[in-house]
């Protein structure tokens, strides 16, 4: 069979019978290496991530919890149920979010606006998105008759700012809101401060301290509901009677809040 040379010959070559056998062995047995290396794996598309919308359909069950609101406003408990839904199930995209609030009561007084307030946080939670300002915005409400104080000393300006706290307690449990508190070092120096301002004032009270004991047992009921000390101010950080004057600095005892820095 003859072959057409169409190119310039620049050079040539003598090979031998041994030399092509050799060539053409070397030549198979890399095919046959091609052949044997298993195939890349192709590329699977990447499952679909669904995000919260106001058209996802309620499932037949959703994870849900509790949290109870006692007042001194009213004798019956107020209890707030906030239902979840789970997305992408089984995956690592798996998230939990808010689906629904439900919010309930022997107390009948408020019964309409509280409806309509689940309502519109339910039709919030579903919409979908960042809905984080809503704890901002429930915490920004005020009674015009006056707030009250929780035990430990945190005060509550109405009713709908503690709603407002249990929701964010539960965005906080599921992820939603990352839970900036205090850490153990910033805890352990706090702790000191308080003793040692407990500390000062049992020296300045001296001899009268039996005096101070019995009226501090006269008034145990006013005080009854702080954990700090009786005479800490309120403080607009985190509306905690906790505020006290050390060294001429006011610091709060329960954020950590100061004046100095």
């Amino acid at each position: 069979m003859s072959i057409e040379i169409k190119n310039k010959i620049v050079g040539y070559e003598v090979v031998s019978k041994e030399e092509k056998a050799s060539k053409d062995t070397a030549a198979a047995e890399k095919t046959n290496e091609a052949a044997a290396e298993p195939e890349p794996a192709k590329k699977t598309e990447s499952a679909e991530i669904i995000q919260m919308h106001e058209k996802l359909q309620r499932p037949d069950m959703l994870l849900g919890s509790t949290y109870k609101i006692k007042t001194p406003q009213s004798e019956h408990a107020l209890y707030i149920t906030i239902n979840d839904v789970l997305l992408n199930q089984g995956t690592e995209h798996e998230i939990r979010r808010p689906y629904e609030i439900f919010i309930n009561s022997k107390n009948m007084d408020h019964f309409q606006w509280i409806v309509a307030l689940t309502r519109i946080i339910s039709a919030v939670f579903r919409k979908g998105g960042d809905a984080t300002f809503l704890v901002d915005e429930l915490r920004s409400v005020f009674d015009p008759r006056g707030g009250y104080f929780k035990k430990g000393g945190k005060y509550k300006p109405s009713l709908v700012a503690e709603i407002g706290d249990a929701i964010e307690c539960h965005m906080k449990m599921i992820g939603m809101i990352k839970d900036n508190g205090l850490d153990d070092h910033q805890k352990q120096m706090l702790d000191a401060k308080r003793k040692e301002y407990e500390a000062i004032n049992c020296k300045d009270v001296g001899a009268s301290n039996n005096a101070a004991t019995a009226d501090s047992s006269s008034n145990a009921s006013s005080n009854e509901a702080s954990d700090f000390p009786p005479n800490s101010m309120l403080c607009s950080k985190c509306n905690t009677k906790a505020v006290i004057s050390m060294d001429g600095c006011m610091t709060c005892l329960s954020c950590g809040d100061s004046k100095c820095g």
